[in-house]
């Protein structure tokens, strides 16, 4: 054993017990001590020491401590070392930590040994920072010593510090080059302990793993690549890695099947439009030529054909050696087996991405490339004249006669257990209900009719009839791909022959793929053979110049439905065995997948301008709309001018004729004065007479008057309002012209003048509550003296001459304008109120136009902001919308490379 292991141990006093047995190490020691202590010079640290030892292992701990304290040779360090370990054991911890703390040495065992104590005692006191820093610099002053890195490891995993677990694994695994520190590694990564760590942060760790062994650095490639896809160091990640393949030679040793699955994943994704191509374009050159060095053979294909694909879009990025290994690569690669669904998916994702932007490639057109996916039934497409014949071929086939001469919509005939028809149109798909239904929607040029129906010759041939109506050389090009084959009927008894084979022709510059047979029909009404064989031989040349590679067939129009039906099978059959149905259709639905792109690309300017449409029009709209609302507030104010006025006219009228009226009915009460009136309480009588007259002329003369006037006064007001209705009829006539729609209703408020007709009514009819006037019984100078003189001289008859000419001069000359003017005011007080209602309800009347007009625009100056908050987003970003078209693009232009197997350049293969 090694002098420090016996340190460390505290077994140093065992070298002082050699050969001596049955003796306890004390007395052996303090024998050795009392001798030593008798020398001259003595040396007594080394016995001290030992001493000390002994204690300690017997847990005389303050015997040890003082032992320790005497050491003065070059076993000091240790001494107080061992003084803080039996403070230690004392739980004196905080004294420990001083004396640990104190120690100053080079070696580094003991310096180690001081650490892992530190270590523990901070463990102990809870202060796990501490415990950290110390456990840190041991296993970075001492990494081999006996289990300071397990322990290291142990007390990060248990306290969940796994930035230092990861931290010590990646430092071990690169120093001992140890396969288990790199097991322990990905164990991290796989708990998502590392995803939050920077990713060159293991460039080095996956370096050295290469190195040492290519499955384990497969696997925790692939562990890392997992960790970091689901967060923002993905990106990050994918550029380290890509930087470290790049740079290591991978050689043939290792299948790199996982990584290559990885590499094949990832692609889809970058590529499947969710990122921008200038996020990609710095990282997949690389990533390409990365995956193409490590794909598996069955990857091969499509590895290389992205290269090629990307190095087409964008040729700048790609190196020429790398897109001449890519083709390579793809001329010695299996062929293409999954075109048709790949080719299908990529339209489906295209499908939906249109969608969420607010496009449509329209039902039909999704609806025909969903039916190319049906490679269980050929598509024959019949086309001719009308005089061909064409119409009654195609009804012998179906056993019925479902189609004529003047349908205008395309139809799809297949076989099926049950009936079942829909009507396909760009808006939406729906199902018809019977053959009215059917012969109703075929008048229509812009739906396709799908018809499933038991039939049996379809059946039998596995064949779908495709019609579509019209002049052959305008037949729909989108219909007209659909179709797997071409049979242009020719009517041999027509002169017209040349124009025929002319639109054949037409049609065939169309969709130059898809074959073209023809067929001679109504042979029969040719009488002699010869003459036939010879028109069959010519038309037969004639097309030849046209269609070298196409078949001709003769049909009698005249023979037995069961022998026609004989000879179409042998027709369909003869043409459906030169084909290969499954690659045709990939390259048809290639074909509709770059339509779909060129469409939307398209669709985006029409898009852009229609948001300038909409801005432009709208603000035309705002402009109208504000001024309308001019006129409205125009005519508002006109109404209660003219409303006001008439009304405040009739008032004023009857106004002043109360104000002329009242004064005459009250002198005329003077008649009621003669001699024999009792001038003590002819006041009375007389003031009670005014009040009964003022109130029957009101009652009965001034109210029944008034309310005529007002009548025709709201006969009026009612003719002026019906004219405001009908401009505002005529208004709204005209926003909903231009809206295309029921949009704006401008309907004034008429309850305003039945509200107006009940308050007249009540203020009309009905008794005047004037309360009684006081007019003769006031105590003005004159009445007193009159009702005085009444009191003294009444019983004297000579002085009642006299009395009643005075009461009768009073009567008829006194001034009654303040009675008549009080009267008046009681009287016409709530006509006044009512006119100072009018400005009022004649808002009320004009109130809904205003609410209509105010919200309708709003609504529009609202729509203009978002239409220009939206053009300005297309505008600021145009690659939101441009990158995914791109991106599908370059997919559409891998999958043709794939199809044609690498049999192209790039300068021969279309774009």
């Amino acid at each position: 054993m090694t002098l420090e292991k016996q340190l460390i141990r505290k077994s140093y006093y065992e070298m002082f017990m050699e050969g001596i047995e049955n003796v306890h190490p004390i007395k052996v020691l303090s024998e050795m001590y009392l001798d030593e202590k008798q020398k001259e010079m003595p040396d007594l640290s080394y016995i001290r020491f030992a001493q000390g030892e002994v204690y300690f292992q017997n847990k005389d701990f303050e015997v040890a401590i003082f032992k320790w304290e005497h050491i003065s040779n070059e076993f000091k360090p240790w001494a107080q070392k061992n003084i803080a370990d039996a403070h230690y054991e004392l739980d004196l911890l905080a004294i420990a930590e001083d004396y640990y703390k104190a120690v100053e040495t080079e070696s580094d065992v003991l310096k180690t040994e001081v650490l892992l104590q530190l270590f523990s005692l901070y463990i102990q006191r809870g202060n796990l920072e501490m415990a950290v820093d110390s456990i840190k610099k041991a296993v970075d002053l001492n990494p081999d010593y006996p289990d300071v890195t397990d322990m290291a490891r142990a007390f990060f995993e248990d306290n969940q510090d796994w930035d230092n677990a990861v931290k010590l694994a990646v430092n071990e695994a690169i120093r001992t080059e140890s396969l288990s520190w790199f097991e322990i590694l990905e164990a991290y990564v796989d708990r998502g302990q590392t995803a939050h760590l920077a990713p060159n942060y293991f460039s080095e760790a996956l370096m050295t793993l290469f190195h040492l062994d290519q499955p384990r650095f497969e696997s925790l490639s692939k562990a890392l690549w997992h960790s970091y896809k689901p967060n923002d160091l993905y990106f990050p990640w994918l550029k380290e890695i890509n930087h470290l393949l790049l740079n290591i030679e991978l050689g043939d040793s290792h299948v790199w099947k996982e990584l290559s699955v990885l590499y094949k994943e990832t692609y889809v994704e970058l590529i499947s439009g969710k990122f921008l191509i200038r996020d990609l374009s710095p990282l997949l050159p690389n990533h390409l030529s990365n995956w193409m060095k490590i794909s598996t053979a069955s990857d091969a294909l499509v590895s290389s054909s992205a290269v090629l694909a990307w190095g087409e879009i964008f040729p700048s990025d790609m190196e020429d050696s790398v897109l001449s290994e890519a083709e390579t690569m793809l001329s010695q690669s299996a062929r293409y087996q999954d075109g048709l669904e790949d080719g299908f998916r990529l339209f489906e994702s295209i499908v939906n991405w249109a969608e969420r932007e607010g496009l449509s490639l329209g039902e039909r057109f999704k609806w025909i490339v969903r039916e190319l996916l049906d490679l269980n039934h050929y598509h024959l497409f019949i086309a001719g004249s009308v005089t061909s014949g064409k119409t009654a071929i195609m009804n012998t086939m179906l056993d019925e006669m479902l189609l004529e001469d003047s349908n205008s919509a395309a139809v799809l005939f297949k076989d099926a257990d049950e009936a079942e028809m829909r009507a396909i149109t760009d808006e939406e798909v729906r199902s018809i209900s019977d053959f009215d239904d059917f012969r109703q929607s075929s008048k229509d040029e812009q739906t396709l009719i799908h018809c499933s129906m038991p039939i049996s010759f379809l059946n039998k041939n596995r064949l779908s009839l495709l019609d579509i109506p019209g002049p052959p050389e305008q037949s729909n090009t989108p219909y007209l791909r659909l179709a797997d084959c071409l049979l242009f009927v020719l009517n041999t008894d027509s002169y017209l022959v040349e124009k025929e084979l002319d639109q054949a022709i037409k049609l065939s510059e169309q969709a130059p793929e898809i074959p073209v047979h023809f067929l001679l029909f109504k042979m029969d009404r040719i009488a002699n053979s010869q003459e036939t064989m010879d028109l069959v031989e010519q038309t037969t040349s004639k097309i030849d110049a046209y269609f070298p590679d196409a078949k001709v067939f003769a049909l009698s129009a005249y023979e037995e439905s069961e022998r026609q039906l004989n000879e179409l099978s042998s027709i369909a059959r003869s043409i459906m065995k030169e084909h290969s149905l499954e690659g045709e259709r990939t390259s048809k639905i290639l074909s509709y997948i770059k339509k779909s792109i060129k469409l939307l690309f398209e669709k985006r300017v029409e898009m852009e301008n229609s948001f300038l449409n909409k801005i432009k029009w709208n603000e035309e709209i705002v402009a109208k709309l504000q001024g309308a609302h001019h006129q409205l507030s125009d005519m508002e104010e006109e109404k209660v001018q003219v409303i006001q006025n008439s009304y405040s006219k009739i008032k004023q009228e009857w106004r002043e004729d109360l104000l002329t009226k009242i004064p005459e009915l009250l002198r005329n009460c003077s008649e009621m004065v003669s001699e024999d009136s009792n001038f003590g309480r002819i006041h009375i009588e007389i003031n009670d007479e005014m009040n009964k007259r003022m109130t029957d002329y009101l009652e009965e003369t001034a109210l029944p008057d008034f309310r005529a006037a007002i009548q025709g006064w709201m006969a009026g007001c009612e003719a002026e309002f019906r004219d405001s209705q009908t401009y505002f009829d005529e208004m709204s006539e005209s926003f909903n012209h231009l809206y295309g729609d029921e949009k704006l209703a401008l309907n004034c408020d008429f309850k305003v003048l039945d509200d107006w007709r009940r308050d007249v009514d009540r203020m009309t009819r009905g008794n005047i509550q004037l309360g009684k006037v006081n007019i003769l019984t006031q105590f003005t100078p004159s009445q007193f003296l009159l009702k005085s003189a009444g009191k003294l001289f009444g019983p004297i008859s000579k002085n009642k001459e006299m009395l009643h000419n005075k009461y009768k001069q009073f009567i008829e000359r006194k001034d009654y304008s303040e009675t008549a003017k009080s009267v008046t005011d009681t009287f016409m007080q709530q006509f006044e109120l009512f006119e100072r209602s009018l400005e009022r309800d004649i808002s009320m009347f004009f109130a809904y136009p205003y609410q209509v007009l105010n919200k309708t625009l709003e609504e529009t100056q609202n729509r203009i902001e978002e239409n220009k908050e939206s053009l300005s987003d297309m505008r600021k970003n145009p690659e939101i919308f441009r990158d995914p078209l791109t991106l599908f693009k370059l997919q559409l232009r891998q999958y043709e490379w794939m199809r044609d197997g690498g049999t192209g350049s790039l300068s021969q293969v279309e774009v």
